[in-house]
């Protein structure tokens, strides 16, 4: 159990734009990829289109089955 699966896709930046990236996300301790998602988000946000929520990753232990006892 992970955290669910992301799209991976390559994107060609300026590097001047790159730099601004990477100076902003080091202002708000993120990775450079996580600045980009919060920044898409806050974008898409303004121009109102709404994302489905989702789903958390399960987290500790499985049910308890009675399988195999």
């Amino acid at each position: 159990m992970g955290a669910p699966p992301r799209k991976a896709f390559a994107l060609r930046l300026d590097p001047a734009l790159y730099a601004a990236l990477e100076r902003a996300a080091a202002g708000d301790f993120r990775s450079v990829n996580a600045e980009v998602e919060v920044l898409l988000r806050e974008a898409l946000a303004r121009r109102g289109v709404r994302l489905t929520a989702s789903k958390a990753p399960r987290r500790g232990r499985p049910p308890r089955t009675d399988e195999g006892v």
